[in-house]
């Protein structure tokens, strides 16, 4: 589940104040509810269903980006060299479409939400959106009988759905915030879930110093050997036309527009002056609806955008836009040690 966040909110979850002592009650509120729900679910009073294949659910306990995306894409392509057919479920966070619905590379970001079309471009693997996940993942299979793994891109605290393997996925930079549930801070679930996960993946944002941070910060919160995960990236590829790419040395000594719709704007700003650019930054609320009148920089404006802005900008987009290729990294021994957890459990068909 995703929320829109109102900034001031961004804001003061990232420090206590007087205004959350007003919000305290209602944290504590979402407290009991989200701990009766799961707890209801866990021992089976509200009906939680099983798919025929094993489901592996990307999710995070904060609200705003962690990283999920780029790690179910690496999920994706790592389970596709171990031998199995993965697919995929999201939500369609920002589209209309209320599923179940198949998605491709070329379906419309507006009607189906952005990070589903940027994952089915990625990963060229089946992808399903709609509210309901078992619902989703029975089309989905329906549909491609031959498919023996699902990833499900979000989802952590939709427990109806059954899983076999949960990450959970921690921002180094944002953390936990305050440490405070819904609406008193970003958590929509106790710091304790992520003792239930079966591993914690921390994206360090490219940051060095985030490694030994994380480790100090959370002391007792994550395993004593979390993953981490680094996002990289160098290459531009055309936004009008994917072929034509370019690298950042290309680009650097030019003015350049940098355009951001995601959960932290500030980072791809931040990595593209680590790539030696020179921008004018153009944050925008996290899945943003974008129009030509977004774009009115000037005629002949250099823009360089994230991958999952530029899905919503194909149809409109000009000759000299560019969205920025990333790719996550990880830990060599967590590919071989979710391969392991999930291999007994359930073999690839070419296995």
């Amino acid at each position: 589940m995703k929320i829109r966040v109102v900034p001031w909110f961004e804001r003061e979850w990232t420090r206590k104040s007087i205004w959350q002592c007003v919000l305290l009650p209602m944290a504590w509120l979402f407290r009991c509810v989200s701990g009766v729900r799961r707890f209801v679910f866990r021992h089976g009073w509200l009906k939680s269903e099983r798919l025929p294949v094993p489901v592996i659910v990307v999710g995070n306990i904060t609200i705003g980006g962690s990283g999920k995306t780029p790690l179910v894409i690496w999920l994706v392509d790592h389970l596709r060299a171990a031998g199995y057919v993965p697919g995929v479920l999201s939500r369609g966070y920002g589209g209309i479409e209320p599923g179940p619905f198949e998605v491709g590379p070329l379906s419309d970001a507006q009607q189906v939400g952005d990070e589903p079309v940027l994952i089915a471009m990625r990963t060229e693997a089946p992808l399903f959106i709609g509210r309901d996940r078992v619902d989703v993942g029975r089309a989905l299979l329906a549909a491609y009988p031959d498919c023996d793994v699902i990833v499900s891109d979000d989802g952590l605290q939709h427990y109806r759905l059954q899983r076999i393997i949960e990450i959970a996925v921690v921002d180094a930079e944002a953390g936990f915030g305050n440490g405070r549930l819904l609406p008193a801070g970003p958590l929509r679930e106790p710091v304790s879930r992520l003792a239930s996960v079966d591993f914690v993946v921390i994206n360090e944002a490219n940051n060095d110093r985030a490694r030994t941070c994380a480790q100090l910060s959370y002391p007792g919160m994550l395993p004593a050997q979390p993953i981490f995960m680094r996002l990289s990236g160098h290459v531009f590829y055309n936004v009008k036309d994917p072929d034509w790419h370019v690298l950042a040395g290309d680009l650097r000594g030019q003015t350049l527009h940098a355009v951001a719709g995601i959960g932290r704007p500030q980072r791809f700003f931040d990595h593209l002056r680590y790539l030696g650019l020179s921008v004018v930054e153009h944050p925008f609320p996290d899945h943003h609806p974008y129009g030509e009148k977004d774009f009115e920089f000037g005629a002949n404006a250099i823009i360089l955008m994230t991958e999952k802005d530029a899905v919503k900008c194909r149809s409109f987009a000009r000759e000299a836009w560019w969205a920025l290729a990333v790719t996550a990294s990880l830990d060599d021994r967590f590919g071989a040690d979710l391969v392991a957890k999930l291999r007994p459990i359930y073999g690839p068909q070419t296995a």
